[in-house]
């Protein structure tokens, strides 16, 4: 039998490898989640969808069950072995993704995508749990910036792999090809990864972890009992709101409106993005990390805030714009900007969680954010576009593109309450 010493050695000595293994799983969850986005054109027209069809597939069908299904995976989590819940999660989510190849109507499609969903309820609660145990609180704003960079990465390389494959060999085979890698990494997981103790990087804290399972609803109360937490939830969420919905339907809005192809974005405006929002996980995690030790954790909340402030006008501007050679350049730089607050947002939630509540605190947040940013985003995107359409025509994305984007300024509302909540706890 190994020694919990022993154990905690190995862990930390690993724990850089395992942090790039758990963002290698969000690549591929984000990726199988977001890849329909730059087939959704190619879909339409095959298999005879409306916008809001797209919108439901990309949205509420998909969020419905991998947000409840987050809660009792991460009760699970918060009490079992964290790294046999992600392998699992991710080899059937995986699998489902390379399902959704063999669709012939919108009604297996959706089942499908239901099934990606349901499996991606076990990837986020659990390594959120695990990287906060790996790291002490003044890096772990560092290190959930790195795991975020599975959002933008994922994101990007769905559609650069989706795009590019599509283009040659058509959407249903791109389908098989991202889903079926993601089984061999869950192989590496369930080989490579420690499962670490609870608390090991909070050592005073570490005797709350051999304390009684708190009950289900308290992990509700004590989260929304939490003002800063609370403020925290619905700031990420009406991010995550806008975020989903431009994401679902970024690729539609510049072929529609900007006249780009699937290849011209698969091999350059994704490419770049992805650099860009590399940029944005890691130097947003990094620059959180050097306010909080200058001048309190607070201040993270806030920097989200005014980098996410800055950037909105660009984001105007690139849904304004009709020139792909003008828009796509402002695009870029604006991903540098509003993709910085997933690092930084969940850090400060994870160190507001009591530790037995971690992966709880993790879920009920992902609930919130995933019915109501992912499962309502991409559906009220379709929606008001198709309500647009016999006003606006072609042009009707743009405008509900643009009406999206003008909802910022309520999450960087909760952000500032978030960081004056926290500066009060003396945080």
């Amino acid at each position: 039998m190994v020694s919990v010493p022993a154990t905690d050695e190995v862990a930390l000595k690993r724990r850089g490898f395992t942090l790039a293994l758990l963002t290698a799983a969000y690549f591929f969850s984000y990726m199988d989640r977001q890849i329909l986005a730059i087939l959704q054109e190619d879909i339409r027209r095959d298999l005879l969808l409306s916008d809001t069809q797209l919108g439901l597939l990309a949205g509420f069908a998909f969020a419905i069950f991998y947000a409840t299904l987050g809660l009792p995976v991460a009760r699970l989590a918060d009490r079992g072995n964290r790294v046999n819940i992600i392998a699992i999660a991710l080899a059937l989510w995986s699998g489902m993704t390379a399902v959704c190849g063999l669709a012939q109507n919108f009604v297996q499609l959706l089942l499908a995508r239901i099934g990606v969903g349901i499996g991606e309820a076990g990837s986020s609660p659990p390594s959120h749990s695990i990287i906060a145990d790996l790291y002490p609180p003044e890096k772990r704003a560092g290190a959930m910036g790195i795991y975020s960079l599975g959002v933008v990465l994922g994101a990007a390389g769905g559609t650069m792999i989706g795009g590019t494959l599509a283009h040659f060999y058509g959407w249903r085979v791109a389908m098989f090809a991202v889903g079926v890698p993601g089984i061999l990494l869950a192989v590496l997981i369930k080989l490579f990864v420690v499962e670490p103790r609870r608390g090991l990087s909070d050592p005073t804290q570490s005797a709350a972890s051999h304390g009684d399972m708190p009950a289900f609803g308290e992990g509700f109360r004590s989260l929304f009992a939490n003002r800063a937490a609370v403020h925290l939830v619905m700031g990420v969420t009406i991010t995550s709101l806008i975020g989903y919905g431009h994401t679902a339907f970024g690729p539609s809005f510049m072929i529609r409106s900007m006249n780009l192809d699937k290849l011209q974005i698969a091999s350059i405006v994704a490419p770049v993005g992805a650099v860009a929002g590399t940029l944005s996980a890691v130097g947003g995690g990094w620059l959180a990390n050097w306010a909080a030790a200058r001048w309190g954790l607070h201040t993270q909340a806030w920097l989200v805030l005014a980098m996410k402030a800055v950037g909105l006008p660009l984001s105007f501007l690139f849904f304004a714009s009709s020139d792909p050679w003008v828009g796509v350049p402002i695009y870029w730089v604006s991903i540098i900007l509003v993709n910085s607050y997933l690092g930084p947002t969940f850090a400060l939630i994870q160190g507001l969680a009591p530790l037995r509540m971690r992966a709880l605190w993790a879920a009920v947040t992902l609930l919130v954010i995933n019915l109501i940013g992912l499962g309502l985003g991409p559906t009220l995107i379709g929606v008001i576009s198709d309500a647009l359409k016999p006003t606006f025509g072609v042009e009707s994305l743009r405008w509900a593109m643009l009406t999206f984007a003008a909802a910022t300024p309520w999450a960087l509302f909760h952000y500032w309450r978030a960081g004056v909540w926290l500066k009060r706890r003396g945080a």
